[in-house]
């Protein structure tokens, strides 16, 4: 229930643009360390961050001559409401650029900053044409807005790396960008993102709830991912293959409405199967895409959701085994522990080898 009532909160809070949620300097700096060499020479932009108290900010402004940044450009929202019950004046949005010039401020001040004529909304003409600057779009969009922010990014060819709900792999827009390879899942999931700092008026629940050693207040959904599309060695990691399916049936039952076996852990795809498996959604935290081709997400061939004896299990992810290639002893005729199969490249798995001796 604690666990629930954290996630219900982080969810409607970032329903508002307004509500500032924000990212730990720990959990950016444990996710950026595998990036660092794709930023030099690059504008780098943090579109949904004020600059004055942004850790994404602070980070990249604290780094940047180590990781050889061309310009930092950081804008935030203010929101603009009208009504006959509201005589004060529209606040405006905002930016910071810092060029890591000698005798520059990296800290801006409230005289510092350059005003927007509109509210800095992301999606506004105003934000967009620093967008246009820029090379690589870091930052913690409004969950609510996930969708239009990558789809915009999308649109202007940008580079990003942005944190998002793990819902969104469910998102049929940000699932066709990960089965084509446009973008996967980055280092991080879950527990690996610690937590975020929470205004003062929100209630911290949770039994990971606390207030750290500075008095920020830190809430801890552990449900949270970073989406991206720049590569690093890691994602090219083999998923070891230790379990087999021949002769291990009965584990891998088959779907009422495709043909294919269902897995359910990663830990448990079989080395020894050519055909379509349904996996868990977490498994794209795994994927290898030299080692795996994502074929559907969650529908079988009557479009209806995948199923087995009539029930559905939690959300399936359709892939199947890009290096197996030939199979050179059949299972019928013989047992099933001398079934040999043969791979290429650099797959990483334990090859159950024949007694059967020519």
């Amino acid at each position: 229930m604690a666990r629930n009532a954290t996630n219900e909160l982080l969810q409607n809070a970032k329903k508002s643009k307004s509500d500032e949620f924000y990212t730990q300097l720990s959990d950016i700096e444990s996710e950026l360390q595998h990036y660092k060499s794709h930023f030099k020479d690059k504008v780098v932009y943090c579109n949904c961050d004020d600059p004055q108290i942004s850790n994404f900010y602070n980070y990249f402004a604290s780094n940047f001559k180590e990781l050889g940044l061309k310009k930092l450009i950081a804008s935030c929202y203010r929101e603009q409401v009208r009504d006959l019950f509201n005589t004060k004046e529209d606040e405006k949005g905002f930016f910071f650029e810092y060029t890591g010039s000698d005798g520059e401020k990296r800290k801006p001040s409230s005289t510092d900053i350059v005003y927007f004529k509109g509210d800095g909304d992301f999606r506004s003409e105003e934000s967009v044409k620093l967008l246009k600057q820029s090379d690589i779009v870091v930052t913690n969009p409004p969950f609510s807005l996930f969708r239009e922010h990558v789809a915009q990014l999308v649109k202007y060819d940008k580079k990003f790396l942005i944190i998002g709900n793990i819902n969104a792999i469910t998102y049929k827009e940000i699932f066709n960008l990960i089965k084509e390879n446009k973008a996967w899942l980055g280092i991080n999931l879950g527990r690996g993102i610690s937590g975020f700092i929470v205004p003062e008026h929100y209630e911290l629940y949770g039994t990971e709830a606390r207030i750290d050693s500075l008095g920020n207040r830190i809430i801890s959904p552990n449900n949270c991912l970073w989406l991206t599309n720049i590569d690093t060695s890691k994602r090219h990691e083999d998923i070891a293959l230790t379990k087999r399916y021949f002769g291990n049936e009965a584990e891998y039952p088959k779907y009422d409405n495709y043909d294919g076996i269902n897995v359910d852990k990663t830990q448990d795809i079989p080395l020894d199967f050519e055909g379509y498996m349904g996996v868990p959604i977490t498994f794209l935290h795994k994927l290898n895409p030299d080692q795996f081709e994502i074929i559907k997400f969650r529908k079988g061939d009557d479009e209806k959701d995948l199923s087995i004896n009539g029930k559905c299990p939690y959300f399936r992810i359709l892939i199947k085994n890009k290096r197996i290639q030939t199979k050179l002893a059949e299972n019928k005729g013989m047992p099933a522990g001398n079934n040999v199969y043969k791979t290429f490249g650099n797959q990483c798995v334990i090859e159950q080898h024949s007694s059967y001796q020519k």
